[in-house]
């Protein structure tokens, strides 16, 4: 590495001397940081430092991937590093510790183990909550989905968890910062009931949510000398990394471990707090550096090229003084006017979105068979990734042989094809729910099914073959159809059906008590064989991954509390994905290397991700959504956070300034993770036919009459 500060860097960070030994590292993306963190973890390992001393924090568990792959690689015996979040740790001390802070933290049964939830079966036992308040009149003229309605009651619980004040207090930090009409202040302090109801409904049953596992850690955990000891004992040896993305309790606890371990390294990314919506506080990062020994701050990144580093400082620049005091700048290779940053862009103007989704794919299809890219180093970002978007897209790389993934957390879990697909099937392999599926419901599930079937021949299957008797669904066979019908559906895709009728017949006979089992046995039996719909599907086969995951969570979680009623547990679960529940996080998804697939993904998630790739490319860049907040009328990211000063109203010119420094932060961080070019997709009329004039296309139109 030709930087000197790299040189300082390795000398200072991997071999500590003594008396400086908690070391403050930050930097742009793509500076080396994580692989000097890594390379310091090695050194410790190497020095004999026993591996149960060594605590590796992080603040989403997708970003402890180098490490734990490191870990690998060096094959050292003897114990593990622990590779956690605060969270993760939360989960653990308090299973380890639950005989002594179970009866101080107010659960009713103590002398019974605790019951961890996961985000989905948080949503089921809110929804459980939220129903009453519902039926009894709450959140009247409140135009929201239940589904959404309970996860900003959750996040709310979130909020008050991470930043650390009182769950009680929810509603009074909000009517405080509010100026809008009166309504929405009743609606606050409806919210807060249901806020206060789930928590003591958690403390009844011995159920932890993320609030609450991390409300006893630092409330109850802490305060014990036993585990106290456990912890700032036992890890004498600390990394922890892109702070920047963890919350203001997390900081506080770092703080505390500062002061007692015997070596510390904190890295910290320039310009990033992606995760501001989750409570991320990039302020409180930088503060860290106070309780540090030494610190340096790296200035280049070997990511990119100094024309992409030059575009990074131009978008910066267009977004106004107010904003880009907020960024550190960075040091290019190259001064400003020895490079041009419009050579690392290439744009498109169309005037629908199809056609923009059509050129993308040329663009892609050029980049893998004439300039020999490879498609895993190919990103095709939005502020949203919709269906249709994601669906036509994915048939053009598809007609052009190029294989395509998507990720897209934090969406309904019915809303992906494949879990209404298996989840249907599943109602019709277990007749004794009495539980028929919609007409339509069924066509989709065989279209999906079935590789081939069309939209117009799967209804018509249906139409004919579909007949629920007695409550009950019912299939019949492809032979009973009449003959000029058949031939209209063809006898190849007839022949298909078959199979998989004939197989949710037998099954029926002696179906397994586990739904993950009949998910599990229909995708490896049926629909992953050739001719069927989830062959060699990248994304179809993660779906069902993650949905035989969630089941047994499920099952894990509800069968130890018990149900309300007595309907078979497999259907509760259907029924609970059929109103709307928010898929967990599975880290499976976030593996995002090697998998020989372009990626397509929602802007924020792919920056969350952390891996650069060659070339990016961005969709509708004239849409409002690179720049507005998700519309969230019972919970606010800015006012429930550390940095928000009490009784302060939140105002237009709040709202627009941090809209303003959100993107330059979205901007900055997507570029900084582009190794060579920048594809912009630029269409008149969107998606639902309006007009296009977002603020990223203004700033990119100044960027490219910049002389």
């Amino acid at each position: 590495m030709e930087n000197p500060l790299i040189a300082e860097a390795i000398g200072a960070v991997v071999n500590p001397v003594p008396g400086r030994s908690r070391f403050f590292l930050e930097g742009p993306v793509g500076a080396g940081k994580t692989t000097l963190a890594i390379r310091r973890l090695r050194h410790l390992l190497q020095s004999y430092v026993p591996a149960e001393q060594i605590l590796v924090l992080v603040p989403q568990r997708s970003l402890g991937t180098p490490y734990r792959q490191a870990m690998w690689e060096l094959d050292m015996p003897g114990g593990e590093v622990t590779v956690v979040t605060v969270g993760g740790l939360a989960r653990r001390m308090i299973d380890l510790y639950w005989p002594i802070i179970g009866e101080r933290a107010g659960f009713a049964h103590p002398e019974q183990p605790p019951i961890f939830l996961t985000l989905e079966t948080t949503q089921y036992y809110m929804d459980r909550i939220v129903t009453p308040f519902v039926d009894a009149g709450y959140f009247d003229g409140l135009a929201i989905r239940r589904n959404r309605l309970a996860s900003q009651i959750i996040d709310n619980l979130n909020k008050a968890a991470v930043v650390g004040f009182p769950h009680t207090e929810v509603a009074t930090r909000l009517k405080e910062a509010w100026d809008g009409e009166s309504a929405i202040l009743r609606m606050y302090d409806q919210a807060q009931a249901c806020v206060n109801g789930f928590r003591s409904y958690c403390l009844a049953h011995n159920l932890l949510d993320f609030s609450l596992q991390y409300d006893i850690l630092f409330n109850f955990v802490l305060d014990e000398p036993a585990c106290r000891r456990y912890l700032f004992e036992g890890y004498r040896h600390l990394i922890a990394d892109n702070v920047e993305e963890d919350t203001p309790r997390a900081h506080d606890l770092l703080q505390e471990w500062l002061e007692r371990c015997a070596t510390a390294l904190v890295v910290m990314d320039q310009d990033g707090g992606y995760r501001a919506f989750l409570g991320a506080d990039a302020a409180g990062a930088a503060a860290l550096k106070s309780s540090c020994e030494d610190w340096l701050a790296l200035n280049q990144s070997y990511v990119t090229s100094p024309e992409i580093e030059a575009l990074g400082q131009r978008m910066v620049h267009a977004l106004g003084p107010s904003v880009q005091q907020s960024f550190q700048p960075q040091r290019p290779r190259a001064a400003h006017d020895q490079v041009d940053p419009k050579t690392a862009i290439r744009h498109e103007a169309t005037r629908f979105q199809p056609q923009m989704l059509e050129w993308v794919a040329d663009q892609i299809a050029h980049l893998v068979y004439e300039e020999d890219v490879s498609p895993d180093e190919i990103a095709v970002l939005a502020p949203f990734l919709g269906d249709a978007l994601r669906f036509t897209l994915t048939d053009a790389l598809s007609s052009r042989n190029i294989p395509v993934r998507s990720h897209r957390p934090s969406r309904a879990l019915r809303e992906e094809p494949a879990t209404r697909c298996l989840l249907t099937l599943a109602a019709l392999a277990h007749p004794d729910w009495e539980y028929c599926p919609a007409a339509p419901d069924v066509g989709h599930a065989l279209m999906t099914a079935i590789d081939g079937l069309d939209l117009v021949r799967a209804r018509l299957l249906t139409e004919i073959a579909y007949r629920p008797r007695e409550g009950r669904p019912v299939l019949h066979t492809f032979d009973q159809i009449r003959i000029e019908m058949q031939e209209r559906i063809s006898y190849l895709l007839g022949e298909r059906f078959d199979t998989l009728r004939d197989w949710l017949e037998i099954y029926a006979q002696e179906p397994a008590p586990e739904l993950n089992v009949f998910v599990q046995r229909i995708f490896t039996e049926v629909l992953s064989q050739s001719g069927f719909g989830f062959h060699g599907g990248l994304d179809k086969g993660q779906v069902t991954s993650n949905l035989i995951e969630s089941i047994r969570k499920f099952y894990q979680v509800v069968d130890i509390h018990g149900r309300a009623n007595e309907i078979p547990l497999s259907l509760e679960y259907v029924r609970l994905v059929d109103q709307g529940i928010i898929a967990a996080t599975y880290i499976q998804n976030w593996q995002m290397e090697d998998t020989g697939a372009v990626l397509m993904a929602p802007a924020y998630t792919f920056l969350m991700a952390n891996r650069p790739v060659d070339i990016q490319f961005w969709l509708d860049i004239g849409s409002g959504g690179w720049w507005e907040r998700l519309y969230q009328p019972l919970t606010h990211p800015y006012v429930l956070s550390r940095q928000w000063p009490a009784h302060r109203t939140w105002t237009d010119e709040d709202e627009f300034l941090a809209r303003q420094k959100a993107l330059g932060r979205l901007v900055l961080g997507l570029i900084r993770r582009c190794r060579q070019r920048i594809y912009l997709g630029i269409s008149d009329l969107g998606e639902q036919g309006y007009e296009q004039r977002g603020p990223l296309l203004q700033i990119v139109q100044r960027v490219l009459r910049d002389r």
